[in-house]
């Protein structure tokens, strides 16, 4: 289970438009992944502006970053993703009573 911070971290980090831009395209790339010029071509984003947006989605450990000869091949860590959302979706519709220890 994915610790509350962690989720945060997460949610952070996709809370801008272009690292989410950035994750959705990764998303759809799969488990091969892109190099920064392939998501550079994709978008239309300068490899240093992608590489900042990058940097902070593996930090956020959303990203996994793998060299592969002179390239380093970015791709989406689908299990973090995957407790992301879970967090976000556990207690769904479980209800929530007030009771005079929440009152207080």
């Amino acid at each position: 289970m994915i610790k509350h911070s962690s989720a945060a971290l997460s949610l952070a980090a996709l809370g801008h438009d272009a690292r989410l831009t950035v994750f959705r395209l990764l998303v759809r790339a799969g488990e091969d992944g892109l190099n920064i010029g392939e998501i550079g071509q994709h978008l239309g984003m300068a490899a240093s502006t992608l590489a900042y947006h990058l940097k902070t989605l593996v930090e956020a450990g959303l990203v996994t970053q793998e060299r592969q000869g002179r390239q380093i091949i970015n791709c989406v860590d689908f299990d973090v993703m995957h407790q992301t959302v879970s967090f976000l979706t556990a207690e769904c519709c479980a209800g929530v009573k007030l009771t005079q220890v929440d009152a207080a």
